[in-house]
């Protein structure tokens, strides 16, 4: 998927500056245990589903729609998980950005996971006793989200 113009529009005005974005990630169990990865055509690498929220449109409501788009399955998104800024970073463009990434567990209603756009080489589901190498932060999040306890985790003062 291309670059949303929202952000195209700003980067005109800001060129590669620092851009604050809010980014929504889905831990995506399906009953059998397993979390729906998807391997980024960008990185090469295993990760969660994960998006950009556009202007105006709800957090949970974008999630749903990222893994739709991106795997093809369709979700329920159950709770919120966790709430961190992350760490600056740029593109190869040189474009810098940070995101406030929300993530949520999902569970998985209907649908054959396959790549769906452009975003993802491969998409599979994975046992949780057989993840392949993630980064940091996704790891975080899987482990957050089969916490039994449903409150989000945020960094307190």
């Amino acid at each position: 998927m291309p670059t949303p113009k929202f952000i195209l529009d700003l980067r005109a005005k800001i060129g590669h500056d620092l851009l604050w974005l809010t980014g929504i990630s889905g831990v995506v169990l399906n009953d059998a245990g397993e979390v729906l990865l998807v391997r980024r055509a960008d990185t090469g690498g295993w990760a969660l589903v994960a998006g950009i929220l556009e202007p105006g449109e709800q957090p949970a409501v974008a999630l749903a729609r990222e893994v739709h788009e991106e795997t093809a399955v369709t979700v329920e998104v159950e709770r919120l998980v966790s709430t961190e800024a992350l760490p600056p970073s740029s593109y190869p463009n040189g474009d810098q950005v940070q995101f406030l990434d929300l993530c949520f567990r999902c569970r998985a209603l209907h649908g054959e996971p396959r790549v769906n756009d452009d975003e993802s080489l491969e998409v599979a589901w994975f046992p949780l006793s057989n993840l392949p190498d993630l980064p940091a932060h996704d790891q975080e999040c899987i482990t957050n989200a089969l916490s039994p306890d449903p409150l989000p985790i945020f960094e307190r003062p």
